[in-house]
């Protein structure tokens, strides 16, 4: 379970900009890496206070904190959206600690300044459905693109990590991307391939696409916008399908939405709602061991808002019955 940004802070969740500015100075002050030399607790201490300020202290990343939850949040932004854009270098000057870039840098690796320094990089996803950063960046002319930043005097060999956002079916079907990875010395292309049945969360590795030369690799994590019909889980795949009354109680033949277009689908007498109806081999192909997860329908019985002078009629009717 994720810890509560507000709590590590010390702070009620209608805290301003100064309220939360007061709070991570004090936190900051005590338990700074240099004020306790070898104290990982401390050290620790001192990251959470970072993370929770990078989030609080930006309207953006706040109102998603707050919409989403402690748990919700962690599952959907990685560590580069927490600090994509935060300003440390200035805010620990006022606090007179120095450059507090680099004691970040050393603590998270990466950089974490606002303005973009030498060797640095930009993504940019061609494809349906690409997306950059949740919370945007100063400057940005375009929601697709994303930034990370690898810093000045960066080794030869290292790798790099970003962000890249798929439509759900892409994540089903599978398919292929192209990052353009721009820097200093011009642009290059990269073909991304998308494996069918990837899942949020997972990487996927691109050999010698690193920083420097004799280049590490290029680590690209995967999230996966939400679908307006289907949801999944695992390899599963959960639809919700509407029934009238009738069909509920006496059962047929129904039409259900899949994957891979619609299907009839027999529904039995006496269905209730929120039952749920396999059809087996439908839903998401594995990754591993081969096969197919299962699609599973789920019942939600349709009552009409307005009933004819008849409809009443034949309720009442069936109210007399016991039904």
């Amino acid at each position: 379970m994720a810890e509560d940004y507000y709590k590590i802070l010390g702070v009620a969740k209608d805290a301003d900009k100064d309220q939360l500015k007061k709070a991570f100075r004090k936190l900051a002050m005590k338990y700074h890496p240099d004020r306790n030399k070898g104290d990982k607790a401390a050290e620790e201490r001192f990251k959470k206070a970072n993370e929770a300020y990078a989030v609080l202290s930006d309207k953006k990343k706040r109102q998603q904190y707050d919409m989403f939850g402690a748990d919700g949040f962690s599952q959907r932004f990685s560590r580069e959206d927490i600090f994509r854009g935060a300003d440390f270098g200035n805010i620990f000057k006022e606090f007179g600690f120095g450059n507090g870039e680099d004691i970040l840098s050393r603590l998270f690796g990466g950089s974490f300044g606002q303005q973009s320094r030498p060797g640095s990089f930009s993504f940019f996803s061609s494809g349906a459905g690409a997306q950059g950063s949740p919370f945007g960046q100063p400057g940005e002319s375009c929601s697709r693109k994303a930034h990370y930043s690898a810093g000045a005097h960066q080794p030869s060999g290292q790798d790099m990590v970003c962000d890249m956002t798929i439509s759900f079916m892409e994540a089903v079907q599978g398919g292929q991307r192209t990052l353009t990875l721009k820097h200093q010395a011009g642009q290059q292309q990269v073909k991304v391939k998308i494996p069918a049945g990837i899942k949020e969360g997972q990487r996927l590795r691109v050999s010698g696409k690193g920083i420097g030369v004799g280049a590490g690799n290029l680590y690209i994590k995967i999230k996966i916008a939400p679908h307006p019909i289907f949801t999944r889980e695992g390899d599963d795949v959960y639809v919700e399908k509407e029934v009238l009354p009738s069909q509920a109680m006496l059962g047929g033949t129904i039409e259900v939405p899949t994957l891979n277009g619609n299907k009839r689908l027999k529904l039995p007498p006496g269905s209730s709602s929120g039952r749920k109806i396999r059809l087996k081999g439908c839903g998401i192909k594995r990754l591993k061991g081969g096969g197919h997860g299962d699609l599973y329908v789920r019942l939600a019985i349709k009552v009409p808002a307005k009933l004819s002078v008849r409809q009443k009629k034949l309720a009442q009717e069936l109210a007399q019955e016991g039904l």
